[in-house]
C-alpha cells in the first residue's frame, strides 16, 4: 500500500507542477488580435492596447520562469518583438530566438547577475513614450536581478543575502534589505522605464502573493522603507553586517538617499502589473488529481509560513487524527497545503526547506501505522542547493535510516535532511521544471 501510496502522491505533485507551466501561462493571459493585445483570460479581460500606437516591443525580465515566458511571448509576438535581455538561473533555460538570454546566479547573485541587470537598466533607460515593455518576472529575481547601489561591492551584497538565509527571516523581510542596497528593485525599474507603458506580467512564489515582495518589486511601488530595513537587521541580531551595506542603509534611514518609489509615483502611471500564476493554482490542481485518485481532499490553505520543523509538526499530527478519528478527513484522505516555510540554520548539512520539512515529519510518524505519506516538495524542482525538490516519507522512514545506521536527531539537528533522505530512498528528484510557485505539501493516509 505504501508503495502505491508514494506513486500517487509523486502524481499529484506533478500535476500541481503542470498546472502552474510558465509558457501556458502567458498564453493564457496575453493574445494578439491584429493589432490588438488582449491582457487577462478569455472570461476576464483587463485591458486592451493598440500595437499601432508603438515603435518598438522590447523584453526584460528575471526568475527561474522567465525563459518559457520569453518564450510565450515570442510565439505571441513574432516579428512584432524587437529584442529583450532576460535573467535566469543557470540551466532554467530554453531557445529563445529573439530575447537574449543571461545566465546567473541563484540563491546568491553573482557576475553575470549583475551583468544581466546592467544590460536590462540601459536598455530601460533607453525607452521612450513610444516604447512598450513587458517585463517577466518570476521567483528568484531577486538574486538574478542585482544591481548593488552605491559602493556596495557584490561580495557584501551577497554576504548580507546569505545572512538573512541563514537567520531564519522570512521573505519579505528579506526582500525589504535587498531593495533598499539595489539600484534594480523595489520600483526602481519602473522608473528606468518611464515614460515608457510597461506590462509587468508575475509569476508568484510569496506568500499572499505580494505584488511587492515577488522578486522584490522591481515594478512595483514599495512598501518599505530604509528605516524598516535597518530594524529587520536589528531583530535578528545581525551585528557583523557588511561595512558598506550598513554605511548605505544608515544614510538612507538619515534621509540621505533617494527612497524607492512608492505608491502615487508618477513612475507607475503606465505600468500594468498582472499575477499570471500562483500557488493556489497549483494546490487546485493538485486537489483534482487526488480526487481522480480516489483520495477525500482538504485544501488547507496557500499561505502557510513558519519555522520549518512546527510546520512539519502539525501536518503529522494532522495525519495522526485523521489515522485515529477520521477528522478532519476519513481516509483515504488527502491534505494539501502550499506556502513556504524558512529554516533557521544551525548545522553545516546539506538540504533545503522541504527535505528539513520531509525528515521532521518523518521523525513524528515514526511506528505510526503504515498508512501515511507526506511529501514536500519545491515546484521549481531545486530545494536548497541540491538536485531534490523536496521528499516524499512516511512511517518507515526512520526505521530505515536506522537500519543503515543513522540517527534521524544528528541529521536534523546539523540542517542534514538531504544525505538522510538520500540514503533512505525518500528524496524527491524532478530535475528543473521551468516554473517557481513556492511550495506543494502533501499528507496522504490510507
Amino acid at each position: 500500500m505504501l508503495d502505491q501510496m508514494r506513486t500517487h502522491a509523486e502524481k499529484i505533485f506533478r500535476s500541481s507542477v503542470a498546472a502552474v507551466d510558465p509558457y501556458e501561462a502567458v498564453k493564457r493571459f496575453v493574445r494578439l488580435e491584429r493589432n490588438i493585445l488582449h491582457l487577462g483570460r478569455e472570461e476576464q479581460e483587463l485591458q486592451q492596447i493598440d500595437l499601432s500606437g508603438f515603435d518598438r516591443v522590447l523584453v526584460v525580465g528575471g526568475g527561474k520562469a522567465t525563459a518559457p515566458m520569453g518564450k510565450a511571448i515570442e510565439d505571441i509576438l513574432g516579428p512584432r518583438l524587437h529584442g529583450g535581455v532576460i535573467n535566469v538561473k543557470y540551466g532554467f533555460t530554453t531557445s529563445l530566438s529573439r530575447i537574449q538570454i543571461i545566465e546567473a546566479g541563484h540563491p546568491l547573485p553573482d557576475e553575470n547577475s549583475v551583468l544581466g541587470t546592467k544590460k536590462i537598466l540601459e536598455l530601460l533607460d533607453g525607452a521612450g513614450e513610444k516604447d512598450l515593455i513587458f517585463s517577466l518576472i518570476s521567483g528568484g529575481g531577486s538574486a538574478l536581478l542585482a544591481r548593488p547601489a552605491g559602493e556596495i561591492p557584490l561580495e557584501e551584497s551577497q554576504a548580507i543575502t546569505r545572512m538573512l538565509l541563514e537567520c531564519g527571516a522570512s521573505i519579505d523581510e528579506i526582500n525589504a534589505v535587498r531593495k533598499h542596497i539595489s539600484l534594480s528593485k523595489g520600483g526602481q525599474m519602473a522608473r528606468a522605464a518611464f515614460p515608457a507603458t510597461t506590462i509587468n506580467l508575475m509569476l508568484s512564489d510569496v506568500v499572499g502573493d505580494k505584488m511587492d515582495v515577488i522578486a522584490s518589486g522591481p515594478f512595483v511601488p514599495d512598501s518599505s522603507t530604509f528605516e524598516m530595513a535597518g530594524e529587520i537587521l536589528h531583530k535578528y541580531s545581525l551585528l557583523d553586517v557588511p561595512p558598506t551595506v550598513g554605511a548605505y542603509l544608515a544614510a538612507g534611514t538619515r534621509g540621505e538617499l533617494s527612497e524607492t518609489p512608492k505608491e502615487g509615483d508618477p513612475a507607475f502611471d503606465r505600468v500594468f502589473n498582472v499575477i499570471v500564476g500562483s500557488n493556489i493554482l497549483a494546490l487546485e490542481a493538485a486537489e483534482r488529481t487526488a480526487r481522480a485518485l480516489g483520495y477525500g481532499t482538504l485544501l488547507l490553505s496557500s499561505m502557510m509560513e513558519g519555522e520549518t520543523r512546527e510546520v512539519a509538526r502539525v501536518h503529522a499530527a494532522i495525519a495522526k487524527e485523521v489515522l485515529k478519528t477520521g477528522h478532519p478527513l476519513s481516509p483515504p484522505a488527502c491534505i494539501i497545503s502550499g506556502g513556504e516555510t524558512t529554516v533557521s540554520i544551525r548545522g553545516n548539512g546539506l538540504g533545503g526547506r522541504n527535505q528539513e520539512f520531509c525528515l521532521a515529519a518523518a521523525m513524528d510518524l515514526d511506528g505510526v501505522a503504515p498508512r501515511v505519506v507526506i511529501l514536500s516538495g519545491g515546484t521549481d524542482g531545486n530545494d536548497g542547493p541540491t538536485d531534490a525538490a523536496g521528499g516524499i516519507v512516511d512511517p518507515l522512514t526512520v526505521r530505515r535510516g536506522r537500519e543503515a545506521g543513522m540517527r534521524s536527531k544528528d541529521f536534523l539537528d546539523n540542517n542534514d535532511a538531504y544525505h538522510f533522505l538520500q540514503k533512505t530512498g525518500d528524496l524527491l528528484v524532478t530535475g528543473p521544471t521551468n516554473t517557481n510557485v513556492m511550495d506543494v505539501r502533501l499528507i496522504l493516509v490510507r
